[in-house]
């Protein structure tokens, strides 16, 4: 074999050949594309149809519509006699001569899965007069062993790139692009840059070229700072990236994972920085520090050449399926060229050969020829599965027989079934790719009774399709109100902000949450980053409304305030504060609700408001209290008696306190039942203080006072007796006016009125005295728990033989005489005494 290539066209084996090699950011495909308008005709191939579309429509604007063609596999614009072909390499008409050729990315010879085609491109596709190729200069020495008659021209890259280290995820600057190779992590790392930033655009190959410019359209108009990637922005996408991240340096390369080649590393680094402006790498997420001796490759992009370029035959045999699979499958003539693993339409082809009726069908040059074109139909979705090949065997028996063209009922279900647009993510990346290999299919125009037809049907579900996960991306992945406000925030900016009637707080444009009182409710996750930079935004913006909802809290009478049964303090029917311990129960502190949008001074200013209404309120709910605090006819005893009672909150066990009962005198027993004090039989209490609200007040300030958990059980009005809860500590119930008896906790007075009535049936009846009522009706309930109640006080059930039913009162044990036994000094009777003394 004397030479590689088939020059195409007359006169090509005269023509120019050009390498024009160097790193990313160089200009070569800006110099291409001069060259090629510099020519009266020419073609030029990109590796991704992206790149083919986002060039057509620069060389339009130059040129017009009817002098430019694109041709990709799945789109193909074709004016009546074009000057100029954009294609992606493999769509390259090589049969039509044009003066000028030129092939993008030709490193990409050495691809495992395309590059036999590339490879075949740089050794048989010339231009008439020029043919020039685009790429790394690790290439080089393999083109100047294939291409002897190569001219060189090196770029250098027109901005530095340097090596920026490990940054956390969060702490990645503004115009970064994050690199994963995965799905799932490149999901997962937009989720949290989306909590943290307000949103980030996603680029992966698997979407649709629409979805993936409207992507990164709202990286470029600045609407997000932020772009997570795979290595599908490695080729030639032109981005305003400032610094690339890799959260992966691990890659599936179809067989095995794999660590990326340093020339990958570069290839997808060099996507920092832009014409004369320099950019950054450097690693993020799980991925440590880059080794030195990589870094320094990337920088100063020096890496090892290519030992040798994948190849796949051309010359094809059509003689027969097996000819043809022979002929695929024939070895590289040269040690520079490796034979390249089998394609996707080598493996299809290998599958269908397996198929009888296929194989009874495919009989002749023709028919061998038609069988591999449809081998050749891509399977986008890149799983190569049972349900492809049955495609590609349905469409190869309806063009082998009958009239030779796809059914259009057929057809038509089979595309109908992909125009539907709902479904998450995956459902419509699935849907796209689909889509695309009929798109591939409507460009076939001997296929299909009406190609133009069906070309447009499926361009218009694609685009719908993509229009839809562009919107699901965007809603998943960006939040637009949070990039808004972190991006003014980070300028430094004053943000524009207000309060809606209905307290909805508008930042920017944006609804960023609620304002009730003085606290913010951020419309995000509890304790979100989200949340958190919501609330900085309103602290910012809100600074004129809170000042003056502060000075009208300060400047509204009493009546605007309210106590809730958990505590809350709200103004205007707003929560702004708490309730918690103090120096006593009586005098409760005031918290501010925390997230409130008040500085030190502010919150001190609404808790002295706040603690003036609370200390007023309770004096007025608990006035019997406060009246008998300030009695100034009571004696020493009575005094010490009325100081015990107001700190038991107004219902005082008398037992404890019976000694210093029976230093009273009368003039003191006078005094106390002036101010509402009663000496029960079991109890001193304050009658006046059994009313619902004084209940409800007294449970709340024990409860806080004593750190229960709010609301505190209060009986409900009207209630003598409840159930009392054995977890509820006795205290609680003492200090509501509702000791625990037994099973029940009684209202105090009336457990003084069972007392006094099982006092009066103590005293002989008159024979024909009718039976006592029940006791039952008296506490409220049935008649066997009030006789529970009876049983815990100290009362013993008789039964007669005749049934009747008799109580009798249980001894107490002697009390100890200790008139002629000296206290303690700092026993109560001990100060008693002195106080009397005193007195």
């Amino acid at each position: 074999m004397t030479t590689l290539f088939t020059p195409s066209g007359a006169g090509a084996a005269g023509s120019r050949v050009v390498a024009v090699l160097g790193p990313t950011n160089t200009g070569k495909t800006h110099l291409a594309i001069e060259r090629m308008l510099g020519h009266r005709t020419g073609m030029i191939g990109f590796p991704l149809r992206l790149l083919a579309r986002e060039n057509y429509d620069r060389i339009v604007t130059i040129k017009g519509r009817n002098a430019v063609a694109l041709v990709t596999g799945e789109e193909k614009i074709l004016p009546p006699n074009p000057s100029y072909w954009v294609c992606t390499v493999e769509s390259m008409p090589l049969d039509r001569p044009v003066d000028f050729l030129a092939v993008d990315e030709i490193q990409l010879c050495a691809d495992p899965e395309r590059g036999h085609i590339f490879t075949d491109r740089l050794l048989n596709a010339r231009g008439l007069v020029e043919t020039m190729v685009l790429g790394s200069d690790i290439i080089q020495p393999l083109i100047r062993r294939l291409v002897p008659r190569c001219e060189f021209i090196s770029r250098p890259r027109f901005s530095k790139l340097t090596y920026a280290g490990h940054k956390k995820l969060t702490r990645l600057p503004p115009r970064s692009c994050v690199v994963a190779f995965s799905a799932t992590d490149v999901y997962a790392m937009a989720e949290l840059i989306r909590r943290q930033r307000g949103g980030t655009a996603v680029v992966l190959g698997a979407l649709s070229p629409r979805t993936r410019n409207a992507q990164v359209g709202l990286y470029q108009a600045g609407e997000v700072d932020y772009l997570v990637a795979t290595d599908a922005i490695g080729m030639g996408l032109n981005m305003d990236v400032d610094h690339v991240a890799f959260a992966r340096l691990v890659k599936f390369d179809g067989i095995a994972p794999r660590r990326l080649r340093p020339t990958e590393v570069a290839q997808i680094a060099g996507r920092a920085g832009r014409y004369m402006r320099d950019g950054t790498f450097g690693t993020t997420d799980q991925t440590g520090e880059l080794e030195p001796d990589l870094v320094q490759r990337v920088e100063n992009h020096e890496f090892e050449t290519l030992k040798a370029l994948m190849w796949r035959n051309s010359a094809l045999r059509f003689e027969t399926p097996g000819f043809l699979l022979k002929s695929l499958e024939e070895r590289a003539p040269i040690a520079e060229l490796i034979r390249a693993r089998e394609a996707d339409d080598h493996l299809a082809l290998q599958a269908l050969v397996r198929d009888h009726e296929v194989m009874d069908l495919a009989r002749g040059r023709a028919a061998v020829q038609q069988l591999w074109e449809v081998c050749q139909i891509p399977d986008f979705r890149k799983v190569l599965s049972d349900a492809h090949t049955r495609l590609l065997g349905q469409i190869y028996r309806a063009l082998m027989t009958g009239p030779r063209v796809l059914a259009e009922d057929w057809t038509a279900k089979q595309i109908a079934n992909l125009d539907r647009t709902e479904g998450d993510i995956d459902a419509l990346v699935a849907r796209i790719a689909h889509i695309r290999t009929w798109t591939y299919i409507s460009h076939r125009p001997s296929w299909l009774k009406d190609p133009l037809h069906w070309q447009e049907r499926t361009r218009a579900i694609e685009d719908k399709l993509s229009d839809a996960l562009h919107e699901r991306l965007t809603q998943r992945f960006i939040d637009r109100r949070s990039a808004v406000l972190a991006r003014t925030l980070a300028e430094g900016r004053d943000l524009l902000g207000g309060v809606r009637a209905d307290g909805a707080v508008v930042v920017e444009g944006h609804t960023v949450g609620r304002l009730e009182g003085f606290r913010f409710v951020p419309d995000a996750p509890d304790r979100s980053d989200e949340a958190k930079a919501l609330l900085t935004a309103a602290r910012r913006a809100l600074r004129d409304e809170i000042g003056n909802r502060l000075r009208t809290l300060e400047g509204d009478p009493d009546e605007a305030f309210a106590l809730g049964p958990d505590g809350s303090l709200s103004w205007t029917g707003v929560p702004v504060a708490r309730l918690a311990a103090g120096a006593s129960v009586l005098a409760p502190v005031v918290a501010p609700l925390p997230e409130a949008l008040l500085d030190q001074p502010q919150s001190d200013r609404v808790r002295a408001r706040l603690e003036r209404w609370v200390k007023a309120h309770i004096a007025h709910r608990l006035r019997p209290l406060f009246a008998l605090s300030e009695a100034k006819d009571l004696g020493g005893p009575a005094r010490g008696l009325a100081f015990q009672l107001i700190e038991a909150l107004g219902t005082l066990p008398r037992a404890p306190v019976s000694g210093l009962a029976d230093l009273l005198e009368k003039e003191d027993r006078k005094a106390l039942w002036k101010h509402g004090v009663r000496l029960g039989f079991r109890h001193v209490y304050l009658p006046a203080l059994a009313k619902p609200a004084a209940v409800a007040l007294r449970g709340l300030l024990w409860a806080v006072h004593a750190g229960m958990a709010l609301p505190p059980p209060v009986p409900a009005p009207g209630r003598v007796s409840v159930p009392a809860d054995p977890t509820v500590p006795a205290g609680f119930w003492e200090a509501i006016g509702y000791p625990a008896a037994g099973p029940l906790a009684v209202r105090v007075d009336m457990l003084d009125r069972l007392e006094h009535t099982m006092m009066e049936r103590a005293k002989p009846a008159a024979p024909d005295a009718p039976p006592p009522p029940p006791l039952g009706p008296l506490l409220g309930v049935a008649e066997e728990e009030a006789e529970a109640v009876l049983g815990a006080i100290g009362y013993t059930r008789h039964v007669a033989e005749d049934g009747a039913v008799t109580w009798s009162r249980r001894r107490p044990a002697p009390r100890r005489d200790r008139r002629h036994k000296p206290a303690a000094p700092d026993h109560p009777f001990a100060k008693l005494r002195q106080l009397q003394g005193t007195g």
